[in-house]
């Protein structure tokens, strides 16, 4: 089975390598991996064939207030107008636990519209119970994750093991920052059917380089082997 390749954007220049390298979905994130603004958004969304879901994050901590909360289902409503295909969320409370209560607020005042749980989860003091608390969101079919705040070079060991300990969580799971060709056969065999890619498709494993078609189209090649 062929995994689901999505691929890291940061405006329209990226569009052309990923489309043509082979991605399947791209995740549009704005500066700082905030929130885009519509304008970035509209542009990046005219210039792709594929689906692609944007950050909803308005300031750098992994908590929201009621005020941004509006916003964010805003925000949301007017992605998926331009034609995005879902989000990108993810907040955790001040035990630094998965915040179910906020996150399924805005997965039901988003009814309908796939979503991420994008990297806290690897914040979290308990990563087993993290992943509990997530099945069963309404909406929620990836989480991004590596297994530790540092990426995959830290985290893999743990991050497999959870998906060998749980097919739910593997189902879910959005192997991202990190990821390293070799880590693909053994996560494929755990059940993960998708992975995330950012600098690995970038010359230089630059943001500061646009994505390249040949980089994608080596992951294309790895993830349909």
């Amino acid at each position: 089975m062929s995994l689901l390749l999505e691929i890291a954007v940061h405006g329209p220049r990226d569009v052309f390598g990923a489309q043509e390298g082979g991605a399947d979905r791209l995740l549009l994130t704005g500066a700082k991996g905030m929130s885009p603004d519509l304008t970035e958004a509209s542009a990046l969304l005219r210039e792709s064939d594929l689906p692609v879901r944007v950050m909803l994050r308005l300031n750098d901590s992994w908590t929201t207030t009621g005020g941004e909360f509006t916003r964010l289902v805003g925000l949301a409503q007017e992605y998926v107008a331009l034609g995005a295909e879902g989000v990108a969320f993810g907040f955790l409370d001040s035990d630094l636990e998965v915040d179910t209560g906020t996150c399924t607020a805005l997965a039901e005042a988003i009814t309908g519209i796939p979503w991420t749980f994008h990297e806290a989860v690897d914040a979290c003091l308990d990563s087993r119970r993290a992943w509990r608390r997530l099945h069963g969101i309404p909406g929620l079919d990836a989480v991004l994750a590596s297994g530790s705040p540092q990426g995959l070079s830290h985290g893999y060991e743990d991050l497999l093991a959870q998906a060998q300990a749980s097919p739910e969580s593997a189902a879910l799971m959005l192997p991202g920052h990190g990821l390293l060709p070799e880590h693909v056969p053994w996560l494929a065999r755990a059940g993960v059917r998708q992975v995330h890619v950012g600098r690995q498709v970038r010359p230089g494993a630059s943001y500061k380089a646009y994505v390249d078609a040949g980089h994608v189209r080596s992951w294309r090649l790895l993830l349909d082997s």
